[in-house]
């Protein structure tokens, strides 16, 4: 089993904002992947942005950048 570690957790409205997030991010370079939401969580598409705590500065930069519609940021052990 894998051991958990904290992880940055960005989730969307639409799956929509989800995609286009995961464009912008890439086309920057910002790491992180898409993934479904986890258990913990409630939000509207299904789908969200993880990356490390540790990049946090630059998730939220791409999100202002593009005016993505985030519905909630959060920071999990997964």
């Amino acid at each position: 089993m894998r051991e958990k570690t904290l992880k940055l957790i960005v989730t969307f409205h639409t799956t929509v904002g989800a995609m286009a997030m995961e464009k912008w991010c890439k086309e920057e370079g910002v790491p992180g992947r898409l993934i479904p939401v986890p258990r913990a969580i409630s939000a509207g598409c299904g789908m969200c942005w993880m990356a490390r705590p540790e990049d946090r500065i630059q998730v939220e930069r791409v999100v202002a950048s593009h005016g993505l519609d985030v519905d909630g940021t959060y920071e999990l052990m997964l």
